[in-house]
């Protein structure tokens, strides 16, 4: 029980009486509802719900942190080695891009894999690579150039292009954004309209959305001719109605975002 006193009207004498805590309690329920999102329950994985059907690809992206001192041989020995396995069709794999980093994290390299098949043909390619001579080699040699590393299995957003090989010169943005827990759904569901006014000079390269590693992290990727460019498409986004509106209902999702421009490597289907 709870002792509550109240001032009656034309008396400056406090009127008390007995409340019930449950009694209090419905009401502070009641009162915290206004301000408690609520969330529908779902019988779907948020990944049956944006991607593009059951089949859809796996992708896997690597962050190498290189010694300054030995960027120049490890991207010569990713450019001997990584092409043979992705023109390999023993491997059922393929080499969507290979980049250095040339804003944001330096000496750094990033690659990104697709496998066609899922996480079957994901463990098939690992369980063949560890038969590799070559790669187990190239594996040692790489390991002694690396500072640190690490790597994130992905799935494509269902209403985002796949990516396909691009002839250059470009660079690349990598658009990282970790999103808060419990907001995938709705990210995509505002993306969905809102890649319509990123596609007019071709820059949307892919989409992704974190399945292993960092979890509710999206990835965009986008290419440009050069900065200006892309200085130059951002700003034209703003000219379409509805843009706006897209990013004041996403920006709240965001957590953390990240940007990098990247270089692509000699080797890199996406020049």
């Amino acid at each position: 029980m709870i002792f509550t006193c109240y001032t009656l009207q034309h008396s400056a004498v406090p009127f008390c009486k007995l409340v019930s805590s449950n009694h209090r309690s419905r009401e502070d329920s009641w009162f915290k509802s206004l301000f408690v999102r609520k969330v529908d329950p779902r019988k779907d994985a948020h990944s049956h719900l944006l991607t593009k059907n059951e089949e859809s690809n796996l992708y896997k992206i690597q962050f190498h942190n290189v010694k300054p001192e030995c960027l120049d041989a490890y991207n010569q020995l990713c450019e001997e080695t990584l092409p043979s396995i992705h023109n390999d069709k023993y491997y059922p794999c393929e080499l969507v891009g290979t980049w250095n980093t040339w804003y944001g994290e330096q000496d750094q390299a990033v690659h990104m894999w697709r496998y066609r098949g899922g996480y079957p043909a994901l463990t098939e390619v690992m369980s063949k690579l560890r038969q590799n001579k070559e790669f187990m080699k190239y594996r040692e040699e790489r390991g002694k150039m690396l500072l640190s590393r690490r790597n994130q299995l992905l799935l494509e957003f269902s209403f985002w292009n796949e990516p396909i090989p691009r002839k250059g010169p470009n660079i690349y943005e990598l658009r990282s954004y970790q999103l808060r827990p419990g907001t995938m759904i709705e990210w995509g569901n505002y993306w969905a309209r809102a890649i319509g006014y990123r596609q007019h000079n071709s820059e949307a390269v892919g989409g992704f959305f974190s399945q292993i590693g960092n979890l509710y992290m999206v990835h965009h990727l986008w290419a440009y001719k050069d900065l200006e460019a892309r200085e130059a498409t951002r700003n034209a986004a703003w000219q379409h109605e509805g843009w706006d509106e897209v990013v004041y209902y996403t920006v709240p999702l965001i957590q953390h975002m990240d940007s990098r421009i990247m270089i692509p490597m000699k080797a890199s289907p996406l020049q």
